[in-house]
């Protein structure tokens, strides 16, 4: 998280407790008051002075970890996900239902304006490359994600930037994971502009920095894909 001021504070508040035991802040060096807002808010957080988008969610983990959760569920600062309903993302894994539950940010009832035509189509067109590589197509690549800590570990995640999402999703595809896509209406942010497609430089970066990790974890999925098949088939 970074510069959530305005956002970060009435998206903590939305947050159901009865279902989230612990509010992991994590921010990335924020110069605003939105330390102070998230704190106020009820959340703990924790300052990672190393950039990256999944390097942030790394140590929210280990946080998490630390404090004794068994389920972590990811999402982002902005006001943007439907966190009221975080027990739709969050039961199924409790319930041993699913392994990886996703909210579908492109289902109807997305609020107008919320989504970039370009962040619509990079969900499609990922959810086909996936199929093409996994047997999995997903609908989207939303941050709004729940998981078991201890499977989250087994995938063994080395996306440190804006890829951690897209890397998770490949990887627990691959893995066999039980995935679940749940449709949540997706709002407008809150306050300020997105880092990532709030301007043509954060777009391009993050679309550049996907096809790495598409380049690479599909290359690591193919090659595994060769050592198991039998050998009359490679």
């Amino acid at each position: 998280m970074f510069r959530e001021q305005g956002a970060i504070g009435p998206t903590l508040r939305r947050l159901p407790r009865d279902v989230v035991s612990h509010a992991i802040v994590v921010d990335g060096g924020s110069r605003d008051d939105t330390v102070a807002e998230a704190e106020a808010a009820g959340g703990t957080v924790i300052v990672e002075s190393r950039r990256g988008y999944g390097r942030a969610c790394a140590s929210g983990v280990s946080e998490a970890s630390r404090l004794g959760a068994a389920i972590v569920l990811f999402l982002d600062g902005d006001g943007s996900d439907e966190v009221e309903r975080a027990s739709a993302i969050i039961g199924p894994v409790l319930r041993n239902e699913a392994d990886l539950v996703l909210a579908w940010r492109s289902a109807p009832g997305r609020e107008p304006g919320s989504m970039g035509r370009h962040q619509v189509f990079a969900g499609w067109l990922i959810g086909l490359v996936s199929r093409l590589l996994t047997g999995t197509r997903y609908r989207d690549m939303s941050a709004f994600r729940a998981i078991r800590i201890e499977v989250l570990e087994r995938l063994r995640m080395t996306e440190m930037t804006y890829g951690w999402n897209l890397e998770m999703q490949l990887r627990a595809a691959h893995a066999g994971l039980r995935i679940r896509e749940i449709e949540l209406p997706y709002r407008c942010r809150l306050a300020g502009s997105s880092k990532v497609a709030g301007n043509w430089r954060g777009t391009l970066r993050t679309t550049l920095r996907l096809a790495a990790v598409l380049s690479r974890t599909g290359r690591a999925v193919l090659a595994d894909r060769r050592r198991s098949a039998p050998a009359g088939l490679r």
